[in-house]
Formats: structure tokens, sequence, C-alpha cells
């Protein structure tokens, strides 16, 4: 997928994108994490050393190899700089999504659909954040999702009410770009969580 946004912002799949693009992105605890804590859940997570998360990472993206079928992830270009990326693959794969009781409350879910798939986290480059990249990021992601078969997709956006939060807790995302890529409230688990969906 390499779909033209606007005329500043194009979104591509993480197995077109250079391994020092994504590593340009991730900054701070972004980088400590690799985008891996989502797929291993805490306790393994948090045992593996950074390299071995960003060994694995890159590995799972398939960057640099555009014969790569498949990836887990697109990133977010504002002319020609990486400005974002967002995480997107089958719900069933992240497993601290699986073990969390709170996407599931008052749902009844197989978790292990993998025609449900799920964007767990996004990030956007420092220097770059208040621009609504994550619009383009999220509808992105659908994009990539819908190409692969998927029969639906989810997001877990915070809500919060307006109040200033730190970007380590907005890595969810807001509810606002979720719903204007089509997404709906299927649930309010929590005070500040949603759980929203798009059937595709």
């Amino acid at each position: 997928m390499d779909e033209a946004i606007d005329t500043r912002v194009r979104v591509v799949a993480a197995n077109r994108v250079p391994w020092d693009h994504l590593q340009t992105i991730l900054t701070g605890t972004a980088r400590r994490c690799q985008c891996e804590r989502q797929r291993l859940g805490d306790g393994d997570w948090w045992h593996m050393p950074e390299e071995e998360r960003a060994a694995l990472f890159r590995n799972e993206l398939g960057c640099d190899d555009p014969r790569t079928e498949d990836t887990i992830g697109v990133v977010a270009y504002l002319d020609d700089e990486p400005v974002g990326w967002c995480a997107v693959d089958r719900r069933s794969v992240y497993a601290r999504l699986r073990g969390s009781p709170v996407p599931w409350l008052g749902r009844s879910e197989d978790k292990d659909d993998d025609a449900v798939w799920a964007i767990p986290c996004l990030i956007v480059r420092p220097g770059f954040r208040g621009r609504g990249l994550s619009y383009p990021l999220i509808a992105g992601a659908v994009e990539h999702a819908r190409s692969r078969g998927a029969r639906a997709i989810e997001g877990y956006p915070m809500l919060t009410g307006g109040a200033k939060v730190t970007w380590g807790e907005m890595n969810v995302g807001a509810v606002g770009p979720f719903a204007a890529a089509g997404f709906t409230e299927v649930s309010r688990p929590t005070v500040r969580r949603v759980v929203m969906r798009l059937e595709l």
C-alpha cells in the first residue's frame, strides 16, 4: 500500500520502509519498547533486552524487503520525512491485549478470531505532533488491514475529557481519528478507555 492521503502526507506499509526511518520515529519510551510490549505481553517484554526487542521488531516488520508479503504496521511520511508509525495486525497476536480484561468487558468475543484486526498503538515523532497526523495513520492502517482480508478492525483510544495527558499515555490514540476513519463505539470499559470498531 502506498496511498496518498493528501499532497504532503503518504502512508506506506512498513516492509517498504528503511529500518533507520522506523528508528527515527521511535524515540524515548517508544525506542525502549520497540513496539513489542503489546505483542509479547508485560512479562516477556519486561525481561527482554532492548536490543533483542529491536531485532524481533525488525524481523516482524520485513523492513528493507518489499518482497515481504506480510508486515505488522504502516509508516507516515510528511513530504519525505518519516513522521509516524501505526501498529496493525490480527488482534489475536497481541498477548497484552488478550491478557487484559479491559477490552473484553461486557463483550463475548473470540480472542482467536484472526479476521478481526487491531490497532494497539501509534506514534507520531516529536516535532510533528499536533498536526493531525494520527488521522492518515489510522486511515492507512485500516486500508492495510482491509487489503489483507480483515473482516473488522478495532482500536482502544483514550478519552481525555480535554485534560492534558502525556504522549506515552496517548500511544493508544484519541477518539477523533478513529471516528473520522469510520470506527464506532462498542463499549466504554473504563472511565478513560473506549473500544471502537469498524466492520470492513
